[in-house]
């Protein structure tokens, strides 16, 4: 089974006003890459590990990890609304394997995804439907959350049975790296948010519209460093990007959440999706990456990275 990786950062602000088209330009210059590198490879099937944001999975009942045989996108931020193709029988399989191997997960059969989801496979391939898909959900915003070595057993049992296809995989994380953007919690949201990130109240258009604005807004104020937000940690990220390149991927085992949150800020618990998707990888041996982009992007609130990644033997 021919498998390869792509790992990429999120913003809902690629799709906003306000970035700098400077900033713009060299993401694209990134994305360009991965997109002739996925290309070439043609995947037949693409493994998502995403998180969410509170549209599709909330606190009254938050599974660690969740794999759906059908799905869904909310369409956030302008991303894509609608059904994806998943492979319903491929994605069933994949829990079950799970389980056998140890690594309890959720499996829903009408999952929401938002654009920590859709974002990459339309970066990617323009049509978030484009081919057939296994979306694996990882909870990356709501606390507590487990230790990083269940995620990296979770991508590991997954890889485990991707191995027994014969299909070419690409498999596909989505978040991270450093970045702390205004995301309610429990202990701070006021009763609206509360409603939303516990019960899922829905969002009406125009509380999605004040959203986006807050998110602008939040973005601006950040990029002229005039922003309560915990700032970007640039060497914090290329020494976790340096694990990935290396294969490093147990020294993870030793980060706690408290310093995952202290260095990175609250939304970098999102390299959880990155580590299940190199460990899935790593499932088929020693590796090497490729498209080693890196940009702090205050505009974005977030350190922006792109990594692609095959067998060594490739």
């Amino acid at each position: 089974m021919p498998i390869a990786l792509c790992c990429m950062s999120h913003s809902p602000l690629l799709n906003l006003p306000g970035p700098p088209q400077d900033l713009l330009d060299d993401i694209a210059s990134g994305l360009d890459a991965a997109r002739s590198f996925v290309a070439d490879f043609d995947p037949q099937l693409v493994v998502t590990f995403s998180p969410d944001h509170y549209n599709g999975f909330f606190y009254r009942l938050m599974p660690p990890f969740c794999i759906g045989t059908a799905a869904c996108g909310v369409g956030d931020y302008g991303t894509h609304e609608g059904p994806l193709d998943v492979a319903a029988d491929v994605a069933e399989a994949c829990a079950q394997a799970c389980w056998e191997a140890g690594v309890d997960v959720a499996v829903s059969s009408s999952m929401d995804v938002d654009h920590g989801t859709v974002q990459p496979l339309q970066e990617l391939f323009g049509d978030a439907s484009a081919h057939p898909v296994v979306p694996i959900f990882i909870n990356s915003v709501a606390t507590p959350l487990g230790p990083l070595a269940r995620t990296r057993a979770l991508g590991a049992a997954v890889g485990t049975y991707l191995s027994t296809l014969d299909l070419r995989v690409l498999v596909l994380g989505s978040g991270g790296l450093s970045h702390d953007p205004p995301v309610p919690t429990l202990a701070t949201a006021p009763a609206a948010a509360l409603e939303r990130i516990v019960h899922g109240a829905a969002m009406t258009p125009e509380q999605r519209l004040a959203r986006q604005a807050a998110v602008c807004q939040a973005a601006e104020d950040f990029a002229r460093g005039q922003s309560p937000l915990r700032p970007l940690n640039p060497d914090w990220d290329r020494s976790l990007l340096d694990i990935f390149d290396d294969g490093r991927l147990a020294d993870l085992d030793g980060w706690s959440n408290t310093f995952i949150a202290a260095e990175g800020g609250n939304s970098a618990h999102e390299i959880r999706t990155w580590l299940a998707a190199f460990a899935a990888l790593a499932a088929a041996g020693l590796y090497r990456t490729g498209n080693h982009f890196y940009r702090a992007a205050p505009e974005l609130i977030a350190g922006f990275a792109i990594r692609t990644a095959v067998p060594s033997a490739s």
